[in-house]
This record gives structure tokens, sequence and C-alpha cells, in this order.
């Protein structure tokens, strides 16, 4: 049971980092993004902590 929940969270954060991706502008494909800059990446990174502090505030 524990490796179903460890799938649905991966599952959910990739979904939840797509969505982030898509909102900065930057195109990530399935798998490995390895040919992205720093900034695209931090850009992502950045923006997802943004949504979780987002989400926070309004609980």
């Amino acid at each position: 049971m524990k490796g179903e929940f460890t799938q649905k969270g991966k599952e959910a954060m990739e979904r939840f980092k797509m969505e982030a991706a898509s909102e900065v502008g930057v195109n990530l494909k399935e798998g490995y993004n390895g040919d992205l800059t720093s900034r695209e990446a931090g850009s992502v990174g950045g923006q997802m902590v943004k949504k979780m502090i987002d989400a926070y505030k309004v609980q």
C-alpha cells in the first residue's frame, strides 16, 4: 500500500511541475529535461514554491 501512495504523490508532483512550467512559459517534456537553462529550471521551481505558499495562506 505504501508504494501506491508514493506513486500517486510522484504523479501529483509531476502534474504540478508541468502546470507551473506552462505558467512561466517553459516547455517541459516527459522525462529528462537536461537541456533547460538554469534560469528556466529556477523559474519553474520558483513558481512551484510561490503556488505552495499561496495555497498555504488560503488555508
